[in-house]
């Protein structure tokens, strides 16, 4: 579904495995799957942390559509 979601909004997902810091990089190492969906921030917990709306906003619209492509 997230795969799809991106697509439906016009955005190229980065799809690669990350080692860790997400609840999500643990589970998907149990076996449940679980997509990283970007927030629009960068650099996070670091001395040049930032966010870009546009990005926010983005994300925002894939969340969104991967609500209603869930509801389908």
């Amino acid at each position: 579904l997230a795969k799809k979601a991106f697509a439906n909004v016009g955005v190229t997902p980065v799809l690669e495995p990350i080692r860790g810091g997400t609840d999500g990089a643990r589970l998907s190492f149990m076996g449940l799957p679980c997509p990283n969906i970007f927030t629009g921030g960068y650099n996070c917990h670091g001395k040049y942390e930032f966010a870009v709306v546009n990005h926010m906003l983005l994300a925002t619209k894939i969340v969104i559509e991967l609500s209603q492509l869930a509801a389908k």
